[in-house]
Order: C-alpha cells, then sequence, then structure tokens
C-alpha cells in the first residue's frame, strides 16, 4: 500500500493547485486513495509499516476533510486506525512493564480505536439518515439496515469499537457500548461469514470465549467460531491460534494447549507464505512470542 497510497497523494497534491473543479479532482483523489491496495498487507517489514502508517492514514485525513462523506475514505480510515493501533500502539501498551507507561500506551489505543470507531459510523451513516441515534437505542435494528457492501464497516466498526472497550475497562460507559458491537459484528456474520478468511469468526473467537458463562460467554461457541475460522483461513492465517490460545486455552487453564497452538503459530512461514496476510502473520507472531513468555503467569499450574 506505500507506493500504490503516497503515489497518488503526491500527484494530486500538485493537480489540486493547478486544475480545477477541485471537488471532482478530489473525488477522484479519495477514490484511488481508498482503493489502493494491500501492500501494506504484504510487507515483511513491521517497522517500515511502522513508520510509513501515520503519513497515510493523515493524508486520508486530509481528503476526508474535502469528501466528508466518501464511504471509500470512510472505511480506509477505519481500517488503517484499526490496525495501525492494534499492530503497535496497543502492543507496545501490553508488552510495557512500566506501570505508568503501559496506562498511558492503553490510554492513547483507546483513543485511536474510539477515532477508527467514529469513521465506521460515520461510514455507516452514509445515506441512513438517524442511523447513530439509532444504534444507540435499537443496535439490531440499526445493524439491519447494512447491506453486503457494508460488511467491511460493519466489521471494521465493531473490532474498533470493542478493543476500545478492551483498552479502557474502568470506562463503564464504554463498557455499556459490548451490544452496539455484538450487534454490528452479527450483522457482518449474517452476511458474509468469509470477510477476509473468516475474521468475523475469530472475532467471536475472542467475544465467547473472553467472556465467563454468566456475562453471556460460551466454550462452546468459540471452538466452533475457531473450527470455522481455521476453515475458512485455509491455513493461511495464525492469529485464530494465537486468539483462541489467549482467550479459552487460558480460560479452561489448559496450559498444553495453550502451548502448542502457539508453537503452531510461530512454526509457520510468515514471510514466506500466505503474502495476503504476511503483516498480520508477523504481527500475530509477536504477540504469541510474549504470550509465551508469560505461560507461568497465565496458568496455575
Amino acid at each position: 500500500m506505500v507506493r500504490r497510497l503516497l503515489f497518488p497523494l503526491l500527484v494530486f497534491a500538485g493537480i489540486l493547485s493547478a486544475c480545477s473543479p477541485r471537488t471532482y479532482v478530489v473525488s477522484r483523489a479519495a477514490d484511488a486513495v481508498s482503493s489502493g491496495g494491500e501492500t501494506f498487507a504484504r510487507d515483511d517489514d513491521p517497522e517500515l509499516v511502522r513508520d510509513a502508517t501515520p503519513f497515510a492514514l493523515k493524508a486520508m485525513e486530509g481528503l476526508l476533510a474535502e469528501q466528508p462523506d466518501h464511504k471509500g475514505l470512510l472505511t480506509a480510515l477505519s481500517k488503517g486506525f484499526t490496525q495501525y493501533t492494534v499492530a503497535f500502539v496497543r502492543e507496545d501498551a501490553v508488552e510495557e512493564t512500566d506501570p505508568g507507561r503501559q496506562r498511558a500506551g492503553m490510554e492513547r489505543a483507546g483513543r485511536l480505536l474510539l477515532r477508527a470507531k467514529e469513521y465506521g459510523v460515520r461510514g455507516l451513516s452514509v445515506g441512513r439518515d438517524g442511523f447513530a441515534k439509532r444504534l444507540a437505542t435499537d443496535p439490531a435494528g440499526a445493524a439491519s439496515q447494512a447491506g453486503v457492501e457494508d460488511v467491511p464497516l460493519l466489521y471494521w466498526t465493531a473490532a474498533s469499537w470493542s478493543l476500545a472497550v478492551t483498552s479502557r475497562p474502568d470506562d463503564t460507559a464504554l463498557l455499556a457500548d459490548l451490544p452496539r458491537c455484538e450487534a454490528l459484528m452479527r450483522r457482518a456474520l449474517a452476511l458474509d461469514e468469509r470477510y477476509d478468511d473468516g475474521a468475523i469468526h475469530e472475532y467471536f473467537i475472542a467475544y465467547e470465549g473472553g467472556r465467563p458463562e454468566a456475562m453471556g460467554g460460551s466454550v462452546e461457541r468459540a471452538r466452533r467460531h475457531f473450527a470455522r475460522a481455521m476453515e475458512l483461513s485455509g491455513g493461511k492465517k495464525v492469529s485464530p491460534l494465537v486468539t483462541y490460545a489467549e482467550t479459552v486455552s487460558v480460560r479452561t487453564q489448559d496450559r498444553k494447549e495453550f502451548l502448542d497452538l502457539l508453537d503452531q503459530a510461530l512454526a509457520f512461514d510468515a514471510r514466506g507464505t500466505a503474502p495476503d496476510h504476511r503483516m498480520a502473520n508477523l504481527v500475530s507472531q509477536r504477540h504469541a512470542r510474549w504470550l509465551k513468555g508469560r505461560v507461568d503467569d497465565l496458568f496455575l499450574e
């Protein structure tokens, strides 16, 4: 995404100062940038992606100021802020050993994830007057307005919103938003369970497996989502293995399963296999290594 994103931005920046009508040119720039490929996803250097992503996101925000209802840009921003935050900002905070720096990192992650969520809600609101208000009072009804073309927005809005909740666990008002996240993601599941090679099922591994039964969670449902996520990913993604280990294996205190799943994830050739998921797999392996290093803290025996 670096070359395919930055080149159009630089070209269109020059065009904007010389040509008219401005609105038409900005609209074409927004179209090009928001559909600009998946080079970031295929990159094998996480630090390069870490450094490049903020510029790309800010450039898209600049275009959005000119085209505030551009659904493609809103989707790309919701996705981009979520991925950047989870891969780098939040992961850095999770691994931080200093309590003060960890707290500051998680607070920043929460802010960025809420920005991603706001872009997602804005995207879902395009052409749907009153969507945001209805989402607050009737989540299932609001979600039912979305069609299959909205699945990416549904997914990234719900994912960013849910992660914001877990990044700010002391925010009780934010915790009350979880049913809204669930409504959006269940609509996405009903519309296209195959989205992003099973990403929606992976979400529900964590959602079902990370909550106690008293709060509506279910290990059995999490296992079913895990099986389906693995099937749909076709062995191309290691994130379902890591998600299941971190939620279900820890919850059931199955140390052997936990280590086996993480070892399977770490043995995967993330750089040489499944190029469309290369960056995601490298990020998941980083988290798997951190989890494996905490095994004695996570299990009683």
